[in-house]
């Protein structure tokens, strides 16, 4: 597939996506940044924005198998994954494995942090090796795969915190914001009319074939060993441990544990998508610093005194993008 071909694919989806959803144009093209870097999304925002037609426009756009998991305490992780059960075949009985909702491409896991700990890992294994083990035996997911959860940041009661070894296996942390006045008069208008507009397919044929390009072609966008420089001290910046290698205040201060190398991937596979998407071939320090937040803000861990003062993991990449050079 040529760049040419890649970007106009691209724009097409975000097209059809914001034929459905009104605003959140940078929600949209970083969930599409991370579906063809092949990770998974955590859309963080109060109920009501938009966070589940956005991935059900998406699914429908890359004409993709998709299923949506409502998280609740109750949920068990046989009734994500699947389960053995006891069939009847050619007189005899024999246990078969019967799957769970998790064997779909595009899996919206609603209110994630709604679920037990237990249910939340249960995806863990999903996520990270596209695969899933029951009673020993090992299932393949289809590809693409990808996962987009959704989380309420003001309600904490009857919630679970998700563990910080399952925040680093979300490519991308998106804050979904509340609609401008503008935005909101539009959304009106096309809720409340006689007429809901739907996403069309845009890939005529076979989307997993034509997404598995798209996939293979971002990872050769090119990055100069300079910018892969500047992309290494950024995330070792992050880490208060470095002793003095690290000068900024703000680490030491407000950090308990930097991000993991999984931070520098996402930086750098999140900016090959954003160039591709912008006519380029090679990355820029700009296609860097667009995905520097969704890529790490999830991965630095506050401690006391942060919470205590209000500072937030993007205040403190605000710092750092401003103190660590560029070269």
């Amino acid at each position: 597939m040529e760049p040419e071909k890649y970007r106009e694919l691209f724009l097409q989806l975000e097209a059809e996506v914001r034929k459905v959803i009104v605003g959140h144009a940078d929600v949209i093209r970083k969930v599409l940044v991370a579906f063809f870097a092949g990770g998974h999304v955590l859309l963080e925002g109060v109920p009501g924005l938009g966070k589940t037609l956005l991935i059900k426009s998406l699914s429908r756009a890359l004409g993709l198998s998709f299923k949506r998991v409502q998280f609740t305490p109750d949920l068990m992780p046989s009734d994500i994954i699947g389960t053995q059960v006891l069939a009847e075949s050619d007189g005899r009985r024999e246990f078969q494995f019967k799957k769970g909702p998790i064997f779909a491409q595009v899996i919206l896991a609603d209110e994630i942090n709604r679920a037990t700990p237990k249910t939340q890992s249960a995806v863990l294994e999903a996520m990270e090796e596209k695969q899933v083990t029951v009673f020993g035996e090992s299932y393949p997911l289809d590809s693409p795969f990808m996962v987009l959860a959704t989380q309420n940041p003001i309600e904490l009661e009857g919630t679970y915190p998700l563990p910080e070894a399952q925040l680093d296996r979300f490519f991308f942390k998106l804050l979904v914001s509340p609609p401008s006045p503008r935005d909101l008069g539009e959304i009106l208008q096309r809720t409340t009319g006689a007429g809901l507009r739907e996403a069309s397919r845009v890939f005529a044929h076979d989307g997993a074939a034509a997404v598995a390009q798209m996939q293979q072609l971002l990872r050769q966008v090119i990055i100069a060993p300079p910018l892969e420089d500047y992309v290494v001290r950024l995330v070792h910046a992050t880490q208060p441990a470095a002793g003095k290698g690290n000068t900024i205040a703000a680490v030491h201060e407000y950090l308990r544990f930097g991000s993991s190398p999984r931070g520098a991937q996402a930086i750098i596979l999140g900016a090959k998508g954003n160039a591709l998407v912008e006519g380029r071939v090679h990355v820029s320090y700009e296609d860097i610093e667009t995905v520097i937040y969704p890529a790490l803000r999830h991965r630095l861990i506050l401690n006391f005194q942060a919470e205590a003062e209000n500072i937030n993991a993007d205040q403190i990449l605000a710092t750092l993008v401003k103190k660590v050079p560029r070269d």
